[in-house]
C-alpha cells in the first residue's frame, strides 16, 4: 500500500459539497444489520460499512456506481480510499459537515445490535 498525501488525479469523483447520507451505514440501517467503522463515499456521501463489517456496504456501493473514492466517517480519521488503484491517501478536500459519525455512537455500531 501506498502512501500518498492527497487524491489529485481523480479529483472529478470528489464532490466537496455532498451531504453524507446519514450517520450511520445506509443499508444496515435499513435491514437491521451492524458495522465495525464506517466510510463515505466522496463522490456523492452514501454512508456504508467498511470491509471489516459483516456487509461491505461502502465496496458494495464503490462497484455498483462507480464511485472509486471513499474517506473514513470515523472521528479523528481523515484519509481517503481510492478503489480504483488500491490508494491510500493521508489527506484530501475538506467535504461537507459532518465530517464522521457522532461521537456518542459506538463502533462497532449502532448501538443495541452487536
Amino acid at each position: 500500500m501506498s502512501d500518498h498525501s492527497e487524491p489529485t488525479e481523480t479529483t472529478a469523483a470528489i464532490d466537496p459539497a455532498a451531504l453524507p447520507s446519514g450517520t450511520g451505514c445506509l443499508e444496515c440501517e435499513s435491514t437491521g444489520g451492524w458495522w465495525f467503522h464506517l466510510r463515505r463515499c466522496a463522490a456523492c456521501g452514501h454512508i456504508g460499512c467498511c470491509d471489516s463489517s459483516p456487509s461491505q456496504h461502502a465496496t458494495a456501493h464503490a462497484a455498483a456506481t462507480g464511485h472509486p473514492i471513499i474517506q473514513s466517517f470515523e472521528p479523528g480519521e481523515s484519509w481517503f480510499w481510492d478503489y480504483s488503484n488500491d490508494q491510500f491517501y493521508k489527506h484530501g478536500p475538506a467535504l461537507a459537515e459532518p465530517s464522521s459519525h457522532p461521537l456518542d455512537q459506538p463502533a462497532p455500531g449502532p448501538r443495541g445490535r452487536v
